[in-house]
């Protein structure tokens, strides 16, 4: 099948709009980035030259952020992971983006989401011990001068981790 025609990705509010080849060959792909484009093809009912059209389109548009590996952290010696909390002192925007950029320098610090609510920042970091995250929250929280208390919640079971997102067809903006 050839989809030389296909209309390319629309911008509406921030968000890309995709039609359903694109969302049946996401679908495919965020569940495994080494699908080849031939199977993928054979999936949908496009050409692999067509997927490897559209994935480039969508690498090239944003929607495809990165392509990376899942790694085991319990087998890389990472056994612990703990959810943090984290309460400023000041949320002014000096604050906050000195915040944010110490905790981007922060490997152990695998999620910092900017939130509303009793808390201005949730953490998720993996640890080898506690006597590691102990050391953690010494040199990467405590350490710096903005921040009014933390709270921690260690992670007895992972139920569920992932980063794939649901691909519902197209639907008419509300007004």
């Amino acid at each position: 099948m050839n989809d030389k025609n296909a209309a390319k990705p629309q911008q509406s509010h921030n968000i890309t709009v995709i039609d359903e080849f694109d969302r049946r060959i996401l679908a495919r792909y965020q569940d495994n980035t080494r699908h080849i484009a031939q199977l993928i093809g054979e999936e949908v009912g496009l050409s692999a030259a067509a997927v490897q059209r559209r994935l480039k389109r969508m690498r090239a548009s944003g929607i495809i952020e990165r392509e990376t590996a899942t790694l085991d952290a319990r087998a890389l010696g990472y056994p612990v992971t703990c959810l943090v909390g984290v309460d400023l002192l000041e949320e002014r925007n000096e604050q906050i983006k000195a915040f944010k950029q110490a905790m981007l320098k922060q490997e152990q610090v695998q999620q910092c989401y900017y939130v509303t609510g009793e808390y201005d920042f949730i953490l998720a970091v993996v640890c080898r011990d506690l006597q590691d995250y102990e050391r953690f929250t010494q040199e990467a929280i405590m350490a710096e001068p903005n921040v009014r208390s933390f709270t921690t919640w260690v992670v007895m079971d992972k139920v569920k981790y992932g980063t794939a997102l649901p691909l519902a067809p197209d639907q008419a903006p509300q007004r």
